[in-house]
């Protein structure tokens, strides 16, 4: 599933140790998307890719996530995962764009076709 909007609050990185040793860490954000009726999301990025993405307050982006729900002592708890994070008009919008490609066939010329 995909998910754009605007980031408007940057959440403090916590981490920890899981119950076997493992070092994990996490990113949560505020999401406001767009439209008549905007809503407010809380997304999360896990462990390295937190820094790879490196989301700042007031950048628009698209996110492909997940949506998961747990139970713990008769509750439910939901979370919105970010795996893929393309940011609107800024650096990592510049290198995902499609490079021009050449067409098979142009006006004036022969066919290109290899074979």
């Amino acid at each position: 599933m995909e998910l754009s909007g605007k980031v408007i609050q940057k959440l403090p990185e916590v981490g920890g140790n899981s119950k076997s040793g493992n070092a994990w860490r996490k990113q949560e954000f505020i999401l406001e998307t767009g439209g008549q009726y905007p809503k407010k999301v809380c997304v999360s990025i896990w462990g390295d890719k937190i820094d790879q993405f490196s989301i700042n307050e007031g950048e628009n982006v698209t996110l492909s996530i997940d949506v998961e729900s747990r139970e713990y002592n008769g509750r439910w708890y939901t979370e919105v995962k970010a795996f893929k994070v393309e940011q609107s008009g800024g650096r990592a919008a510049a290198s995902t764009a499609m490079p021009e490609m050449d067409s098979f066939h142009s006006e004036g010329e022969e066919d290109k076709l290899p074979f």
